[in-house]
């Protein structure tokens, strides 16, 4: 009896899979969740497979996985490669901040 209990323990049991939603970012690898906004207005508020925009340092992307960063954004178009296509939004300056696939743009402050 104890040697057939100890040879259940040694088998592998199945491992079940389980999908973690993270509404901090993206969380898929493949998208980052993107906020642009003023005091006033919601501009955009979902996932994007990249954003392009342009600092004092000139144009720039913003893929998945990128390094944690904040800068100052040039007036410039916003162009945003979403799971469905491309939207752009022109800015006439504001702040980025990029942490854990998640990006945040404040404009008119």
């Amino acid at each position: 009896y104890y040697l057939a209990m100890a040879e259940e323990e040694k088998k592998p049991e199945a491992e079940e899979k389980q999908v973690i939603s993270d509404s901090s970012g993206g969380g898929d690898g493949e998208t980052v969740h993107l906020k642009i906004y003023s005091p006033y207005k919601m501009y955009f508020d979902g996932p994007a497979k990249s954003v392009s925009a342009e600092s004092a340092t000139g144009p720039f992307d913003i893929l998945p996985k990128h390094h944690n960063f904040i800068t100052l954004l040039q007036p410039c178009d916003v162009v945003i490669q979403t799971v469905t296509g491309e939207e752009t939004i022109r800015i006439t300056g504001g702040v980025m901040h990029v942490k854990a696939d998640q990006i945040i743009i404040f404009l008119d402050v």
